[in-house]
């Protein structure tokens, strides 16, 4: 089978724009800088890159006949949020499993931001003191098992809809959307950045891009402070997806690439890198992140162009992912 044969269900507005960072091109000297915007790609919940991969979902979700989407992500996490979203879209219910995967100390952690927007609509959110994690979790197999018992016929999105058969389609056809729009602005985007945790968006480009005969470097930062198990998890991914979209030749070890050096010590947990790209984002190009990605792969981008590892000549595009309203459980690091 081909991407275009697998059935799609729509969600976002359309293809999500790309605009130069010229301001913040200029202060690094270096590259040129666009961004794609999944942060304003839909009209549901502010969107985000889940939104784009749940379009793949839909259909099986319907084939089956499920009722209740479960899934599983951290208080802060965005994906529930879209989950929750499409649940509300849908007319189905959203039972979320949220994990403090993150040892933050912020008081309102689990009342503000993304689980607050879940808790609006109409989701029912379950607190689990788990820790961090990508792999499939008993409380995730067990809200499924309760939804079961009250006769509820549950579907369930891993965390980042991303260990899921279709996980990688969504940002496989992104690669295409970029192609078609590099058409439209007369540019070639060589390098490609882009945040890794939970790895089918990355994943998913990878495997995209990899159809396509221009050399480009699609490059991952990672944010999960678990660099191999995220390495992994990519690898895998992307090579599953190739499989499913018929690329036709296995992937080769050079074009997965997820680097590491920008996480911190633990997911979640911004670092001076962190709050410097985010801080320099904002004040820049009134472009905000957050901390748990966006802050992480912009820092990795900053350090890239200034230290020459991307070349002066590049058009570089950055995938903003769309984790902003995750800021408001860090409000404490903002005073000033």
């Amino acid at each position: 089978m081909a991407l275009h044969d697998f059935e799609r269900y729509p969600l976002l507005f359309g293809p999500s724009p790309i605009h130069p960072l010229d301001r913040l091109s200029e202060h690094l000297g270096g590259a040129r800088i666009w961004a794609k915007r999944e942060d304003v790609n839909s009209g549901l919940a502010f969107g985000g890159n889940k939104t784009r991969k749940l379009e793949y979902i839909v259909p099986d979700v319907r084939a089956q006949g499920a009722d209740t989407l479960v899934s599983i992500g951290g208080y802060q996490s965005n994906h529930t949020r879209q989950v929750a979203a499409l649940a509300a879209h849908l007319g189905l219910k959203a039972v979320l499993v949220q994990e403090k995967w993150v040892d933050w100390p912020d008081s309102v952690n689990d009342r503000v931001g993304n689980i607050m927007l879940s808790r609006i609509m109409g989701a029912e959110v379950r607190l689990d003191p788990s820790g961090f994690g990508i792999g499939f979790k008993d409380s995730w197999t067990q809200a499924m098992d309760d939804v079961r018992e009250r006769g509820g016929r549950p579907y369930g999105i891993p965390a980042g809809a991303s260990d899921h058969r279709l996980g990688g389609l969504g940002f496989a056809n992104w690669a295409h959307e970029v192609a078609q729009q590099e058409q439209e602005l007369g540019v070639f985007f060589d390098t490609i950045i882009v945040c890794s945790v939970t790895g089918s968006t990355h994943a998913g480009m990878i495997a995209g891009f990899a159809g396509q005969d221009r050399p480009r470097r699609v490059i991952g930062i990672d944010a999960s402070a678990k660099i191999e198990e995220t390495r992994a998890q990519v690898a895998r991914i992307a090579r599953n997806t190739a499989e499913l979209i018929g690329l036709g030749r296995e992937l080769a070890d050079e074009e997965i690439t997820v680097l590491e050096g920008w996480a911190g010590d633990y997911y979640g947990i911004p670092v001076q890198s962190t709050l410097d790209a985010i801080r320099l984002t904002g004040s820049q190009e009134g472009v905000i992140l957050d901390p748990v990605y966006e802050g992480k792969s912009m820092a990795g981008l900053i350090d890239l162009v200034t230290q020459g590892e991307i070349s002066k000549s590049s058009n570089v595009l950055y995938a903003h992912l769309g984790g902003q309203p995750a800021l408001n459980a860090y409000s404490a690091l903002f005073t000033h």
